[in-house]
Parts: C-alpha cells; structure tokens; sequence
C-alpha cells in the first residue's frame, strides 16, 4: 500500500462528446436567445393580423388595436406564471405531449402530439412567409418572388440541419439581442417623435365593409392570438440548462413573457397613436420602422434583421418536430425510422418530413402571411389548454402543500386557453382553420392505426416471450446468382461454401451461345460445385431466377441467395453499374421467404 494515498473505488468515465457536460448548457440569457425567437419573432406578424381584420372597419377602428394588445397581453401573462408550473412539475421537458400523456391518458396525448405536430409544420411556413415579407418591404424588387424566397430559406435550413449542424446559443445571443433592441427603438424613437419620419408603400384603397362591433374584435383578437406562439419552448426544453435548471428555465419564461408583452404593446400604441394602415409591397412593421428610423441605412438593417431572425425562429422548429417524431416512433406512433438518428447526431427522416410539410404548405398558400394565421394559433391553443389541464390533474393526484391555489392558478389558464381557442376557432373556421380541424383528427387516426399495427407485430412475433428452441439439422443451400465465370464468382463462390451445406450457382441467359461459353469456362475452371443455366427467351432475369429460388425452397429446406454486387470506389459511378441485383434482392424479399444476402466487391476505380 502506497503511504498517503486513500483508497479510492476507481469507476469507468465515459467520455462525453462536443457539446455535452454541464459547461454547454444554457445559461438564461442564453436560453432566452435560443429559445425564445419563435415568440419574440411573432411582433413581425401579430400586430399586422390585428390591423388587417380592424381596418374593414375604417382607419377610426385602428385605435381598438391598443385595448386588444393589452387584452393579449394579459393572456400572455396568464400564460407565463402556469409554464413556470410546468417547467417545475416536468423538469425532464414538460411539452404537451409529456404533460399529456403523464396525466391526461393516451387519447389525450395523442391530441397533443397531433396538434404540435401541425404547430411546428406552421411555425416554419408563417416564420418563412413573414421574413420573405420583410425582406421584400426593404428590396421591391422581391415582392413577386416571395415563394421562391421561402423555398430558397427552406433549402438552407433543411440542408443545415441535415448536415447536423445545430445553432449555438451564443451564437444567436448578437442577433436576439439585436432584434429586441431594433424593436424597443423603433417604440422609442417612434413615440419620441411627433409624427412619422418617413411614409413607405403605396397607398391601398380601403374598403370599409363593416361596423366595429363585437364579432370584429373577437376576429381581432384570434388574429392577434398568433403572436402568443413560442411561449410553450422554454417548458420543452428544460433539460438543456444549467444547475439550477428550473429556477433558471422559470427566470427565462419571466424574461420572454415581460420583453414580449413590452414590445407588443409599444408598437399598438404607435399603431394606434399613427392610424397605421396596411399600405402596399411594405408590412405594418416596416411602416413603423420608418417612422421611428426614416428610410436610411437603419430602416434597411431593421428589416434584414427581422429576416434574419424569423428565419432563426423558423429553425426552432428543425430542432423540436424530428425530436417529438422521435418520441412518437418509440411509443410505436410513428414509423420505427423517425426514432433513428445519424452519425452527427440529427434524426434525418423527421428533418425531410418537416421540409416535405412546409413545402407543400408554402406552396398551397403561396406563401401568404395573412392565409397562414388563421391556421396558425389553434393548435398552440390546444396545447396551452392541455398543458394547464394536465396541472390541474396533477395537483389533484398528489396533493402537496399549497395544491388547491396552484390548482385554481392552472384552472384559470386552462378556461381562457380554452376560451380563446373557440374564439380563434368559430371566428376562423372559414378563412381556413377548417383545414387543421381535419388535420389533428386524420393525424390521430395516424397514430392509432400505426401504434395498433405495431401492436399486432408484437404480437405475431411473440415479443417478449420465450421462444422454442431453434431446429437443428435442417439442410441448407446457398444459391449464387452468375453471369460469367469472374473473379467476382470465386469471391461468391468462395463465400457460399463458408455459409451452407450445399451451393449451386444459376445463370440466366437468352443467347444459346452465350450459354455454351458460360458453360465451357466452368468446366474449365471447376469450382467443385453444380452450375444451373435457365434459358430466358424474354431476356428477363429478375422473374425466372425469383421462380427457380421458389421451387428450390420447396420441401422445407433453408435457402440462401448470396448475390453479388459491384462497388465503385466513387459514388459518381454507381449509375454506370446495372442494378439487377438490388432488383433481384427486393423480388426475392417481396415474394419468397429466403435469407438474401448481397455480397459487396469493392473495386479501386
């Protein structure tokens, strides 16, 4: 024993890979930066929504932007305090999906998977579609070519993220903190000002249609709704902070929630101080932007910052639907590939799907803003609602000290979510929130069809139980598909005598002389196993050589097919190789029971 040295119980240390250990996780500042620009980023479009359904009243009913701001407003605060409950219950992320199905049951889960489901789908479409907006509000030139941004923006983040490239939170701490000093100085600079320094756009004739009665306030106010999006991220991702990982994910939902509500409200005061109305090819926040900064070089990176930022809010949902897709796959609600993940690591298969979705959104919509709002907010709505319900029941089952007040605190939220749900719903149910309440039902059914399937698998496959002993003694034959005698058939056949009791090799061949020779090389070469030739007068060879692996499989024998493919050493060759035998292999696998195996040969060119 070495003199002053404690025993110590020495235990294996696995090494932790880029990124992970307590030193990258997020400090609050950091998580309000790479957490929050979905919400935050919602200014660019949620008071525009408020104006644009106001101003069929006439340029009077925009002072009613201010009572709605304040009314969506306390909606966000209300909001704020039951996702601090949340992130304290859910420490491991308290999403709706996990709230749900922890204290809801399995149906209700699903009703919250599906409606996140369409959540992030939207988040990238509507963030996509604002930033194309804003973009264009600073180079006119782009105003006809607004889907051909979105799209151009969509190419770069499915690529990025496929590459596993994620975002650092110190990364997007200049460009956060840059936007919500661009917003707070377009309030600052615009209410400091008597009147606007600059005008942009071009003026729109406004078509008074209605009165300002109730039913066009409510319609306001789901339209405003939409920027109440994001408020839910910072509860799904608590494990990705520092020790102490709820007070610091709790400061973060109190910081979101007070800049949020800050810079909503200052710019429906300037709304409503500037009668600002929809003007053309500009959004309602270039106007106000050039009325605080005019239209020099600070009008310009005001609105690239918003591009750039929505585009940074559109990237939160690359990081958030492949990983509930994943969690999905291993509740057996999705297909097994969504839960499998690269080498870098990024869960690929929900990466495309997400691109896929947005596309065919983008496109359907044409990249119009204002048609992607009234779908956007329902199905947030829906998982607010859930998420306080699922409190409620929590408090209910465990009863700690205090539980009736946090109970009635999360009852409240749960009562106006719900509330603000059916407005968002009877009030936009024509304009195309029809559309997501077919969506979250088909994709319900989805989940069940999918989660029985894999049910009655288990089942057939008898998972979990013990099976028979395997047999013994069954004679097996390996088949060894040729086409000439190579070296590429010695390795083969090399191979098949490694793997079973008895190998024969098939040719399949339409040209009798090309027969003959094939069979005069083997017997010259005599490998010491039997060559079957099949004559082909079609000249097919997928059909006659799956028919005669059938035939052999007969009789209750274990057959083999080792078929060889060609490798070239570089991808850009692959096409000049033919692809007869991953066709064969999927013939085989579609219609016989055999063992297929392919046998690469990897050539040096």
């Amino acid at each position: 024993m070495a003199f002053g040295l404690a025993h110590r119980e020495l235990e294996p240390r696995v090494p932790l890979r880029p990124g992970e250990g307590e030193r990258f996780r997020l400090t609050s500042l950091e998580g309000l930066a790479a957490l929050s620009l979905d919400a935050l980023s919602s200014v660019a479009y949620g008071p525009e929504a408020i104006v644009l359904v106001l101003v069929a009243a006439g340029t009077g009913a925009l002072t009613a932007t201010l009572p709605i701001t304040l009314v969506i407003t306390f909606l966000l605060a209300v909001l704020v305090v039951p996702y601090g409950q949340v992130i304290a219950v859910h420490p491991d992320g308290g999403g709706a999906y996990a709230v749900a199905k922890a204290d809801l049951g399995a149906v209700t889960s699903l009703l919250a998977a599906a409606s996140l489901v369409v959540d992030y789908v939207l988040t990238v479409a509507v963030s996509l579609a604002a930033g194309a907006d804003a973009l264009a509000s600073a180079f006119s030139g782009l105003a006809d070519h607004k889907l051909a941004v979105c799209l151009a923006g969509l190419a770069l983040l499915t690529a990025v993220n496929l590459r596993g490239v994620t975002e650092s939170a110190r990364a997007l701490m200049l460009p956060t903190v840059l936007f919500v000093l661009a917003i707070l100085g377009v309030v600052a600079a615009g209410l400091f000002r008597s009147h606007p320094a600059a005008v942009v756009g071009t003026a729109q004739h406004l078509d008074v249609s209605q009165g300002l009665g109730v039913l066009l306030v409510l319609k306001a106010f789901s339209s405003g709704c939409s920027a109440l999006t994001g408020v839910e991220a910072i509860a799904n991702a608590v494990p990705s902070f520092r020790t102490p990982r709820v007070r610091r994910a709790q400061r973060t939902e109190l910081m979101l929630g007070a800049l949020l509500g800050l810079m909503l409200v200052g710019l429906a005061v300037l709304i409503r101080r500037d009668h600002v109305a929809p003007r053309g090819g500009v959004t309602v926040l270039a106007q106000l932007t050039a009325g605080a900064y005019g239209t020099g070089w600070a009008y310009y990176a005001t609105n690239l910052l918003v591009t750039l930022v929505l585009l940074l809010a559109a990237n939160t949902s690359f990081g958030g639907l492949p990983v509930l897709m994943s969690l999905l796959a291993r509740d057996h609600r999705l297909p097994h590939l969504f839960g499998l993940r690269a080498e870098r690591p990024v869960y690929r298969y929900g990466v495309v799907a997400l691109a896929l979705l947005a596309v065919l959104l983008l496109v359907a919509v044409d990249a119009d803003t204002h048609r992607l709002i009234p779908l956007f907010a329902i199905g947030v709505f829906i998982g607010f609602t859930l998420s306080q319900l699922g409190l409620v029941r929590h408090w209910a089952t465990r009863r700690p000290a205090r539980w009736r007040r946090r109970a009635v605190i999360n009852g409240v939220g749960a009562l106006l979510t719900t509330l603000a749900g059916l407005i968002l719903l009877t009030t936009k149910f024509l304009e195309g929130a029809w559309v997501v309440v077919v969506a979250v039902p088909l994709l319900m059914l989805l989940f069940v069809r999918i989660e029985r399937y894999y049910t009655l698998v288990a089942a057939e496959l008898e998972l979990g139980k013990v099976p028979a002993p395997p047999e013994r003694g069954i004679p097996s034959l390996v088949i060894v598909p040729l086409g000439e005698v190579s070296r590429i058939a010695e390795r083969a056949v090399s191979a098949a005598l490694a793997l079973g009791d008895e190998v024969v090799a098939v040719a399949v061949h339409a040209d009798p002389d090309k027969s003959r020779a094939l069979r005069e090389a083997w017997d010259r070469w005599n490998p010491g196993i039997r060559l079957d030739i099949i004559d082909s007068p079609h000249r097919s060879l997928v059909r006659p050589m799956a028919d005669y692996v059938r035939r052999a499989s007969e009789g209750g024998r274990q057959v083999a097919v080792l078929i060889p493919e060609v490798e070239p050493r570089h991808r850009r060759y692959r096409i000049l190789q033919n692809q007869r035998g991953v066709l064969l292999a999927a013939t085989l696998r579609a219609r016989t029971d055999v063992v297929v195996c392919m046998l690469p040969y990897r050539l040096s060119v």
